[in-house]
């Protein structure tokens, strides 16, 4: 696995023994683990099995809130999410095992089981950007892992098991009737897992535990009841919130499994003063959405620019094409080809060129056909029908095309299709990047007639658009002699080098695979 040549951060150094007086609370004659800046010899952990607590040893945040939050508001909706917030100060007061089931059962109750697909789509993103790099260093360095979660297991199986690569983790179960969740948690049963599992009397003594000190709850204690050195002592390694303070977050180049694709609205981390942040925008976010789509639905392109930038949209654009070249050649307009960050790049690139332009689009929703802007034009996926109807509309004007068929929010480009390699040789590649602040403008699994609406709430987005040089003759099919997907990763690679992007061989079916479970057809 590629995590076995990462550097281990972590030191651990054997102190004194836990006092008699927090032996309630701990594993008899558990260790603590301390943080220091040398490294410890990978062999000592190399051939062991941990079993960690996932929340303890993992994350650095000890507040669960924001996970609790991301599912209300993607599962439930605004009402749901708004009532959680409400309930936060009864969340306080509450002890951590009652908080928990007061959090589960908001989130969770009357919501269909089979629909939940929160745990594999959205999570993992907001768990992969709270892991401290030191702890994760200390679980990786083992041969086998096996984590344990207070938190229901449709939440974290995905991650754990897609992402990090555990074998397994023992989550909380959750009750349903009738194929709904009741938001009531089942009695853990991770005994009965790590034995029948992962323990036999040759693998029991090599097991050690990862945790933390500030948790008093039975399930540290029956879980590291198995992490024994001979029959003296408990080898379990305990971590204090302090020294969790001083972690760093795992860099992006550490994930074991690269993060590509993630569905969800929010964009930031919803803990509680940024949720009621986010609900006292959103009536302002409303108007100011309905501004915004004014101006760009019935303003001359003269004046869209610097309205938008007035109603708080930034646009930072920089010109490398000669986009009068060519003109005259053929008749005709252009063949602008671009990355898809949301769904308003054709309307954003219309408003920098100053000009009308036609959209090519797959599985666009009635809704956003309707309101937007610009001219759309709907394919079929029907290779013969869509060449036609994109050579009679480039006759026409001016057409601008989205090749991966999706859009793609992390810094990423999936494969290009090369149908738009047949269609002419003026091909000027359009680089495109996105930066939202509160809310997602696209979705796999959501209602994608808002897509445009909640990228229009946003108080602050910023569209960065870099009109590349047109596309040499040497790189075109007819007037070069190269095929169609050369030319589509030729186009691809360039888009990708002037946006500090990877290329990769992903499709559209592929994300809505991973995040859906379908084909993205709507």
């Amino acid at each position: 696995m590629a995590t076995k040549s990462h550097p281990l951060r972590a030191l651990v150094l054997f102190e004194s023994y836990i006092r008699n007086s927090v032996r309630s609370s701990h594993p008899q004659n558990a260790t603590q683990l301390r943080f220091q800046k040398h490294a410890l010899d990978r062999s000592l952990l190399s051939n062991k099995t941990m079993i960690f607590h996932l929340e303890d040893a993992l994350l650095k945040s000890s507040s669960l809130f924001p996970y609790f939050m991301l599912v209300a508001f993607q599962a439930g909706g605004l009402f749901r999410a708004l009532a959680l917030l409400l309930l936060y100060p009864l969340v306080l007061m509450a002890g951590k095992e009652l908080a928990t089931k007061i959090m589960v059962f908001v989130c969770f109750v009357g919501i269909r089981k089979h629909e939940f697909k929160i745990g594999n789509a959205v999570l993992p993103k907001f768990f992969l950007e709270d892991v401290g790099w030191e702890g994760f260093d200390v679980v990786m360095s083992c041969e086998r892992r096996i984590a344990v979660s207070d938190l229901p297991s449709v939440m974290v199986e995905g991650f754990v098991k897609d992402y990090l690569g555990i074998e397994a983790v023992c989550g909380r179960g959750l009750k349903v009737v009738n194929g709904y969740f009741v938001g009531l948690m089942e009695e853990t049963k991770e005994d009965g897992v790590v034995n029948e599992l992962f323990f036999d009397k040759k693998t029991t003594s090599r097991a050690i535990g990862f945790g933390c000190c500030n948790c008093n709850s039975s399930l540290h204690r029956r879980l590291f009841s198995h992490c024994k050195v001979g029959n003296t002592r408990d080898e379990v390694y305990l971590v204090t919130e302090a020294d969790k303070g001083s972690w760093k977050i795992l860099p992006r180049a550490k994930y074991p499994k690269p993060l590509i694709f993630h569905d969800g609205r929010l964009a930031f981390r919803p803990t509680p003063l940024a949720t009621l942040v986010m609900f006292m925008w959103l009536p302002f976010g409303f108007v100011l959405c309905i501004m915004r789509y004014g101006a760009g639905k019935l303003l001359a392109y003269k004046l869209q620019s610097s309205i938008t930038a007035w109603l708080g949209i930034k646009t930072t654009t920089s010109k490398l094409s000669d986009t009068s070249r060519g003109q005259g050649k053929a008749a005709g307009g252009k063949l602008y080809v671009c990355n898809h960050r949301t769904l308003l790049d054709p309307v954003f690139l219309s408003i920098v060129l100053m000009k009308p332009i036609t959209a090519v689009t797959y599985s666009l929703s009635k809704f956003s056909e309707v309101i937007s802007p610009i001219k759309t034009v709907r394919l079929t996926r029907n290779r013969e029908k869509d060449r036609n109807t994109m050579e009679r509309m480039l006759r026409k004007g001016n057409l601008v095309v989205c090749p991966e068929g999706t859009t793609c929010r992390e810094p990423y480009l999936l494969r290009f299709s090369p149908l738009f390699a047949e269609i002419t040789d003026e091909i000027v590649p359009i680089a495109i990047d996105v930066q939202v602040s509160m809310f997602y403008g696209s979705t796999a699994s959501g209602h994608k007639g808002l897509d445009s609406v909640f990228h229009l709430i946003n108080p602050n987005p910023r569209y960065y658009i870099k009109i590349l040089d047109r596309l040499p003759s040497s790189y075109t099919c007819s007037s070069g002699g190269k095929s169609r997907v050369e030319v589509a990763n030729h186009v691809q690679q360039v888009i990708a080098e002037a946006n500090g992007f990877q290329c990769t061989s992903l499709t559209r079916k592929d994300k809505y695979k991973i995040l859906a479970g379908n084909d993205g057809t709507v």
